[in-house]
């Protein structure tokens, strides 16, 4: 079951759901709404079985009522030692999580979900790297390449296949060159591009992307380096600047998005219940 379900759903997947959550040791009068009381339900189930407990059951929760293995998948204690490693309240954990995740981390084969970036490995291969580099060979040599392979290089952004076929792109992409093409895909729940792995701290490139099939623990990890390489984002998500928190991190459409409206939001939706203070 694909589908999520949040705080004023009323369906018989609702209805489902809180007969599940009464099997796992809930008490709820199973009528169909996703009130106050399956919201709570949820969350003090998310919390025993260790997934983040933020109130919303989606695939994840879904999974484990159904006696799914859950051991990959992203816990509760991983936000709550985010937030006093950031020194933000932990509701800002569960917003951030909620909005910028991409949900559930790997594919149903196991490997990490990866989007293949053909313009950045067009600039990856362009960039000169050691003392002595001829940039304009370098150039030319990625615009050759843009030339017989304009799905895996190419100065524009595109040719987005999705799913176990950015795996294929990625292993196309290792072949004309193993070090830009890992460098040029964005890894996990959170995204984060292969070519940040100096910057937060990995020991190399093999290290994060060894790191990112792990589990998304891992992927939360990469997120939370991000977050600390950068003060301005750092400063901005400890002031609650939503909208600048959204820019830095989603770009300029971050507004046509609604990026930094899904964060507030989410984040009052956690502050206010008081149930993230609960679940530290």
């Amino acid at each position: 079951m694909n589908q999520t379900l949040r705080h004023g759903d009323r369906s018989q997947a609702v209805l489902q759901l809180q007969k599940q959550l009464n099997q796992a040791g809930a008490s709820l009068f199973a009528d169909g709404h996703f009130g106050d009381a399956t919201e709570a339900a949820v969350r003090a189930y998310q919390l025993k079985v260790g997934l983040v407990a933020d109130g919303i059951a989606g695939p994840k929760t879904m999974q484990a009522l159904a006696g799914a293995d859950c051991s990959r998948l992203l816990t509760n204690t991983a936000l709550v030692k985010a937030a006093k490693r950031l020194g933000v309240e932990l509701a800002i954990a569960y917003a951030v999580n909620e909005v910028e995740s991409q949900g559930e981390g790997f594919l149903a084969n196991g490997k990490p979900k990866i989007l293949f970036e053909r313009h950045v490995m067009h600039e990856r291969l362009a960039l000169p790297r050691n003392e002595g580099d001829d940039v304009i060979a370098l150039k030319a040599h990625a615009d050759e390449l843009a030339r017989v392979y304009p799905n895996l290089v190419n100065p524009r952004p595109g040719g987005y296949a999705g799913g176990t076929a950015e795996h294929q792109r990625l292993a196309q992409a290792r072949l004309l060159d193993a070090l830009c093409a890992p460098e040029s895909a964005s890894w996990g729940a959170f995204q984060v591009m292969g070519y940040h792995w100096e910057r937060l701290g990995y020991a190399s490139l093999e290290d994060f992307t060894t790191r990112m099939a792990k589990d998304e623990g891992e992927h939360f990890e990469a997120f939370i380096r991000f977050i600390e390489a950068d003060p301005a984002l750092l400063k901005a998500l400890k002031g609650k600047k939503w909208a600048q928190f959204a820019k830095l991190y989603n770009g300029p459409a971050y507004a046509r998005n609604l990026y930094d409206t899904k964060l507030e939001r989410a984040y009052e939706r956690h502050a206010a219940c008081g149930c993230a203070q609960e679940a530290a």
